[in-house]
C-alpha cells in the first residue's frame, strides 16, 4: 500500500474504533493495547501498567510475525504468549515504522472485520 492509502485506511479504522468505544481518536499505541488484549483472549480488565507494556509488546510481535520477523513460541504458566525473533528487524526510519505498524494494523482489524 502505498503511505497515503494507509493513511486513508487508518483514518478510516480510527473512526470506527472510536465509534465502538465511544472514545477519542486512537492513536498506534491504543491499537496496539487493543490488539494485545485480543491477542491474550481474557478479554477486557483492568492491566497494570507494566501489563499494559506487554500488551503492546504482543501486538507488535503478533503483527510483525505476518513479515516473519516472529513466531510464536507458546503460552506462560499464566496463559501469556511468548513470541521468538526469526529475521533481524531491519533498521527502519521513524516514519517507516510508523507506517509499517499502521499498515499491519490496518490489515489486522481488517481481517478480523471481514
Amino acid at each position: 500500500m502505498k503511505p497515503s492509502e494507509i493513511n486513508a485506511k487508518w483514518k478510516v479504522l480510527q473512526e470506527r474504533i472510536s465509534k465502538e468505544f465511544e472514545s477519542d481518536f486512537p492513536d498506534l499505541k491504543v491499537m496496539l493495547f487493543l490488539i494485545g488484549v485480543q491477542e491474550l483472549g481474557k478479554g477486557p480488565k483492568k492491566y497494570s501498567k507494566r501489563q499494559k507494556e506487554e500488551l503492546m509488546h504482543i501486538a507488535t510481535c503478533r503483527l510483525l510475525s505476518e513479515m516473519g520477523f516472529y513466531e510464536l513460541e507458546g503460552l506462560d504458566q499464566d496463559g501469556w504468549p511468548h513470541w521468538k525473533l526469526i529475521k533481524a528487524i531491519p533498521p527502519y526510519t521513524m516514519l517507516e515504522q510508523e507506517m509499517l505498524m499502521k499498515s499491519l494494523v490496518v490489515s489486522y482489524f481488517e481481517d478480523i472485520y471481514s
